[in-house]
């Protein structure tokens, strides 16, 4: 078996004008990056805004293990049969980060016979849009010190700046840093911290964004400090908006690739689901409602983190109403749930199956309070049995979930046609009547109430003083309506990564929260989750390498 950047290189793309054909776009509303990428003007939007809106389905999965899950190998799979089913469907997929790439998880692209190409271009640097959206936040950062260094007239509190530079790469030394060393001339000396740039507020204001307008009205209410008097200072009081805006001029437009298959991706936009809201930007997905019959996007990490935050943030801020979810398990990461050791997930193990699927249990239900039919598919191992499928079938049909096989790793679009049909079914015969988990009125406290419990399972929720001081300030500043964007691990549904299955009887610990006014959400943090990852012991950019022919090996 050929791995998965051998697959992808040995693919046969065709021209981006032929993919954008299939969509009906026109070779004047795209703007090339070489044959096989390009960004998707602003003339286009103009052009279809009118149009009807296609069918939405967010493609979601159970907590990722070791054992792996495939959910962007299931949604561009998805895609592809969809496209075999003569269906005029387009995914809308994130960016990924370089991080996971040089670091444990790897790229963005799917896997096997179900991904999106150029592989290597999207996962390295693609269009350049995270580096518009790193220089654009170090901009900010850069002016904020200046300011202080030419006089501080606005008077800002220097042990109370909150905005951090970012960098897209896992660096753990940057966390905690200190700026402005040397003599008079090379600032104030003081901590200063980083982020990677997927968490980021600028990444997220990038991705709920609906045109320029909007973008620079949320960079301009960017909260980067408070001043002595206690008051918030933003990116509009240092003047910095319009040069942050120009900086992402061309990293607001959509950029358009294709599947193995040919079926039109569009891709943009990359916040981390663990650490910001986990969604492509809202300019991708209306654009591509308006482009297809049937949109596939995906939301990051378990259902508990991405897709909560995809229809508690994301559907709430841009008015978006799924009209069904396709949820992801394997028989593997369900064993591993059920306390199976990753060496042994091969054997036939019903036991700790019934055990493990728990977790897909806890998915379910969570999905179902938001009123969006459901559509359970496996992503296909030769190591399963027939035994276990059935277990897992008979146990979804009983929860009032479909059910379909997915072997899109394997034999890409032709793989997922029971999926497809399943969704088509769904689409065609049961009717979405979404709505989001709790409403804007509620309290900072039991809007995070209502997540830790109803989706996490928590039985309370115990807070830091610092945590408390920063509820009680955010509200008294009027942003007390905002939702709420959970940073917890992915690995676990309590905020113990260890924590596998359906844990029960658990606090949710928060441990600091803050406002990203910009972006429109309160970032509550919980556990011990960091928002900016270290590389692990043996990181993947060890084995990446690129030969003398410009070929790059050892990426996935």
């Amino acid at each position: 078996m050929k791995t998965d950047i051998q697959i992808a290189q040995d693919a046969q793309m065709i021209h981006i004008k032929d993919i954008a054909q299939k969509l009906d776009i026109m070779e004047d509303e795209l703007e090339l990056y070489g044959k096989y990428k390009a960004k998707l003007s602003d003339d286009l939007w103009d052009r279809v805004k009118g149009n009807k809106d296609g069918k939405l389905v967010l493609v979601t999965a159970i907590n990722p293990t070791p054992a792996g899950e495939g959910k962007t190998t299931t949604t561009v799979g998805l895609g592809q049969a969809l496209g075999q089913l003569n269906k005029k469907a387009v995914i809308a997929l994130r960016e990924p980060s370089l991080g996971p790439c040089f670091g444990i998880k790897g790229g963005a692209a799917g896997g096997g016979y179900a991904q999106v190409v150029p592989m290597e271009d999207l996962n390295l640097h693609f269009t350049g849009d995270f580096h518009a959206i790193t220089s654009a936040n170090n901009l900010l950062a850069a002016l904020l010190d200046n300011h202080i260094q030419q006089g501080n007239e606005l008077n800002i509190d220097t042990r109370q700046i909150i905005w951090k530079r970012c960098v897209d790469m896992n660096d753990r030394v940057l966390r905690n840093v200190v700026v402005g060393l040397g003599d008079k001339m090379d600032g104030v000396v003081r901590e200063d911290h980083f982020v990677i740039t997927v968490a980021s507020e600028i990444m997220a204001i990038l991705c709920l964004a609906k045109n320029r307008k909007d973008l620079k009205k949320r960079l301009g209410s960017i909260i980067v400090a408070y001043n002595y008097n206690g008051e918030p200072v933003t990116a509009n009081d240092l003047q910095a908006t319009g040069a942050m805006a120009a900086l992402l001029k061309d990293a607001m437009k959509p950029n358009l690739i294709q599947t193995l298959e040919h079926t039109p991706a569009i891709v943009h936009g990359g916040p981390f689901a663990n650490i910001a809201h986990g969604c492509n930007s809202v300019i991708a997905t209306k654009t591509a409602l308006k482009l297809a019959d049937i949109v596939v996007t995906e939301a990051g990490f378990g259902a508990d983190l991405g897709a909560e935050k995809f229809f508690d943030i994301k559907c709430r801020k841009a008015d978006l109403k799924p009209d069904a979810v396709v949820l992801v398990a394997t028989v593997r990461a369900l064993k591993y749930n059920g306390g199976v050791a990753k060496q042994d997930l091969a054997v036939e193990n019903l036991e700790a199956l019934k055990k493990g699927i728990v977790n897909l249990e806890k998915h379910i239900e969570n999905l179902q309070k938001y009123q969006v039919p459901i559509i359970v598919t496996l992503n296909s191992f030769i190591t399963d049995t027939q035994e276990e499928y059935k277990l897992i079938k008979d146990f979804c049909e009983h929860k009032g979930c479909e059910f379909a096989l997915s072997k899109v790793w394997e034999l890409g679009g032709v793989g997922g046609i029971d999926l497809a049909n399943k969704v088509i079914e769904t689409l065609e015969n049961k009717k979405s009547n979404f709505s989001p988990l709790y409403e804007d009125d509620l309290s900072l406290k039991d809007k995070i109430y209502k997540v830790a419990s109803e989706i996490y399972g928590a039985s309370h929720v115990i807070y830091a003083p610092a945590a408390e001081k920063a509820i009680k300030r955010i509200e008294e500043m009027g942003f007390g309506q905002l939702p709420v964007c959970m940073a917890k691990n992915q690995y676990s549904l309590s905020d113990d990564a260890t924590l596998l299955g359906r844990p029960t009887d658990f606090d949710i610990n928060v441990r600091d929260i803050y406002v990203s006014a910009g972006a429109g959400f309160v970032v509550v943090l919980t556990g011990a989750i960091m928002t900016m990852p270290g590389l692990p012991k043996k990181p993947a950019a060890n084995n990446i390498d690129v030969d003398d022919n410009g070929v790059i090996t050892g990426l996935f």
